[in-house]
């Protein structure tokens, strides 16, 4: 058996060690062949960061670009303790928000001093045909080290065919010091294109945190 590696994938490699040494800092070239590198999927589209704002709203860039969209949620701090993160869409490109939307909701939670620690189906943050802003999380604390943070997925939001499915998974440090993770679910109950989204807490302003949009490549 050999002891040294002499080809990946094929090419020859001369030296391991020769890598450390590589001056193209773009990753051109690996040992003289052609390397085109690692390419995310994710296209970032636009970003907006909070400052005591009421709420953050993307009015475009939802389009037929791509068929998933994502939204990350970095640390969003709210104003007000214990309030729950929202958000409502709109297909007038934000004219207008509310459109009948059905979803799932279910929590892992476990708090600073061991208790509670539970998984459980939430049934009064769900919702059944609301046009009403849909919770994403659940009782985010206001202390200045607590926040929310997470994604949510949007699937074809152009279709004129299907209704809008979305996922949640969405983490916050909540009121009672307990880690809240938060899974959610559901679909946009509309043939009509989805083209705007916002995004809220229950009361008080979003006093700090960042929402970047993400575009993901179909290939």
């Amino acid at each position: 058996m050999a002891n040294n590696v002499l080809k990946v994938n094929g090419i020859a490699i001369a030296s391991i060690a020769k890598i450390n040494g590589q001056n193209d800092t773009d990753l051109a070239k690996l040992n003289g062949e052609e390397f085109t590198g690692v390419t995310d999927a994710h296209t970032l589209i636009s970003s907006q960061t909070a400052s005591s704002s009421s709420s953050l709203s993307f009015t475009s860039g939802i389009d037929s670009t791509y068929d998933v969209y994502e939204w990350h949620f970095v640390n969003l701090h709210p104003q007000t303790d214990s309030v729950y993160p929202k958000f409502i869409v709109s297909t007038d490109g934000g004219s207008s928000y509310g459109v009948a939307t059905t979803t799932t909701y279910f929590r892992a939670l476990h708090g600073e001093d061991d208790s509670p620690a539970a998984l459980a189906y939430i049934t009064g943050y769900d919702a059944a045909q609301s046009a009403d802003p849909m919770i994403m999380g659940e009782d985010v604390g206001a202390d200045n080290d607590q926040s929310l943070s997470g994604m949510m997925t949007l699937y074809a939001p152009s279709s004129t065919t299907y209704v809008k499915h979305f996922t949640f998974d969405t983490q916050n440090s909540n009121g009672g010091d307990e880690s809240s993770r938060q899974f959610i679910a559901g679909y946009v109950n509309t043939t009509s294109a989805v083209d705007a989204i916002q995004f809220s807490f229950s009361s008080g302003n979003i006093d700090a945190g960042e929402i970047q949009m993400y575009g993901v490549a179909t290939s």
